[in-house]
């Protein structure tokens, strides 16, 4: 899903020093332009769905910019996992059962399931991206615990949060703030689309 905070604002407004960049659930890639626009050339990108990485791959042809891409889903150790498939697009797609998903957008239902590879990011012991942007519908801590490695190289972070339980067990502002702070990350911004949302977006940077 597309980002709720323009990316060519926020690169802007706090002067960020992107040296590369993973985006984690890319989708289609709709943000690849934006990041090659402002300078980026280092993208790693993680999307887990068959049809929606083949389309990424070609979304990915002629772009100006070294981009690797992988067809897996990230977490906090190796496996595989079923995902709950939504018909936006797959954007609200999870590996987390939707709970108040359901309630809160009655017009999105989730009707198929896909079986998904699923690994670490620091078994990829990436060098030189500072950046991640992560939007995997509630399974963000999971990702991160199994990044704990990668994060120590990261100086931002743009992550989907959630203030109530849309997927079963789906971590909450609050937690995600706590275990980014271990890391030295503080939450700048945060972006709610409308006040009864119970998700949105927020960045984070750590503090030197």
């Amino acid at each position: 899903m597309s980002l709720l905070m323009d990316f060519n604002k926020i690169f802007r407004k706090y002067n960020l020093n992107i040296t590369g960049i993973i985006h984690i659930g890319a989708h289609y890639g709709d943000e690849l332009n934006d990041y090659i626009n402002n300078g980026v050339q280092d993208i790693i990108l993680f999307e887990p769905l068959s049809n929606n990485f083949d389309r990424l791959r070609e979304n990915c042809v002629d772009l100006n910019a070294n981009i690797q891409a992988y067809n897996v889903a990230l977490g906090s150790k190796d496996g595989t996992a079923t995902m709950y498939l939504s018909d936006n697009d797959t954007q609200s797609s999870s590996i987390l059962k939707p709970k108040t998903h359901i309630e809160e957008m009655p017009w999105i239902h989730f009707e198929g399931t896909e079986e998904v590879e699923v690994k670490t990011l620091d078994g990829y012991d990436i060098k030189g991206c500072n950046f991640i942007n992560i939007d995997v519908q509630g399974y963000e801590m999971e990702v991160f615990r199994g990044g704990k490695k990668t994060l120590e190289g990261i100086d931002y972070i743009y992550s989907e949060v959630n203030k109530a339980e849309l997927y079963e067990g789906c971590a909450q502002i609050g937690e995600l703030d706590s275990f980014l702070g271990e890391y030295g990350f503080e939450r700048v911004e945060t972006y709610w689309p409308e006040d009864w949302y119970n998700w949105g977006d927020a960045l984070y940077i750590k503090k030197k």
